[in-house]
């Protein structure tokens, strides 16, 4: 014998799954909006002239003049000085990048995969360190580096970046989780040594995770603003994030004293804040792949 629910609680049923499911669409649309509006009037607003961003509609298209006058303002400011930030943020986050790759992916092999003494301790301190914030770490970081006389340097900056606890937590996971140990087993019953080891079998295998450690830790060099600011007393050396509030107080709507041949208009302000955010978003876009073979690698055992 078979029953069937009575009409009115199917009914019932339908609409609640139907209320929920359209709250929960109006949830997300507030929130995409929340955060799509003040990009879409960031990238309109660079467009524009001084005037026009105060006058016109706040969504209205720029032209291509104005677009092109913010750009000569930007990068004539103070000589060309945008452009030797940028210069300095790519020096900056690439050099931190590389020493974080030499030594993060091969810390992280080491833990995963072979026995010494201290391993399991330095796997903890590994994980102890990544929950300290990084500006805790400035001070301390700054007294050591004048002690040795780095201070205003690039290595002042470098140096610090590429202390990455994260990347090689990260190659730890992966090489504990997606590397089968039976390879590596008979890798050295063939006669290779440690080191041989990881770099024809182990290192090739981890391409996904390299490209992973290597975006994160690109993006906070890049978007590092705390520590070259402390580390880097003449704006010569600063990177474009730090260059940034130069700008900002360089602007007469933000600091009505700074009106002059060298102040900036907001939209050119705008248009720089699109300038440091545009290589990241440019490694993100080309490197989506990697990121996404970086993200599930590690998320099954052998």
């Amino acid at each position: 014998m078979t029953t069937t629910a009575p009409p009115r609680a199917v009914r019932t049923a339908g609409l609640a799954g139907w209320s929920g499911r359209t709250i929960a669409g109006v949830v997300l649309l507030l929130f995409t909006l929340f955060f799509l509006i003040p990009i879409l009037w960031l990238l309109l607003a660079a467009g524009k002239s001084a005037r026009a961003l105060l006058v016109q509609n706040p969504f209205s298209p720029g032209t291509w003049q104005d677009l092109a006058a913010n750009w000569n303002q930007l990068f004539g400011f103070q000589g060309g000085a945008v452009g030797g930030w940028v210069g300095n943020s790519a020096l900056y986050a690439l050099g931190a990048l590389v020493i974080t790759l030499i030594a993060g992916i091969p810390a992280g092999y080491a833990l995963a995969l072979t026995e010494f003494r201290l391993r399991r301790p330095l796997l903890i301190l590994t994980l102890v360190v990544m929950l300290i914030p990084n500006t805790a770490l400035v001070l301390p970081i700054f007294l050591e580096l004048n002690t040795v006389g780095l201070i205003g340097s690039p290595l002042s900056v470098i140096l610090p970046m590429s202390f990455f606890p994260f990347g090689v937590y990260l190659a730890y996971i992966y090489f504990s989780t997606s590397i089968p140990r039976d390879l590596l087993a008979a890798a050295r019953i063939d006669g290779c040594s440690e080191i041989q080891v990881f770099a024809r079998i182990a290192l090739p295998l981890a391409a996904p995770v390299v490209a992973l450690v290597a975006f994160f830790s690109f993006v906070q060099n890049w978007n590092n603003f705390f520590l070259p600011f402390v580390m880097l007393p003449s704006s010569d050396g600063y990177p474009i994030q730090v260059g940034l509030t130069t700008l900002l107080s360089s602007t007469p709507a933000f600091n009505p004293s700074s009106a002059g041949s060298d102040s900036v208009q907001l939209p050119t302000l705008a248009l720089a804040t699109i300038v440091s955010v545009l290589p990241v978003l440019l490694v993100f876009l080309f490197s989506q792949r990697f990121l996404v073979s970086g993200l599930t690698a590690g998320g099954t055992k052998e």
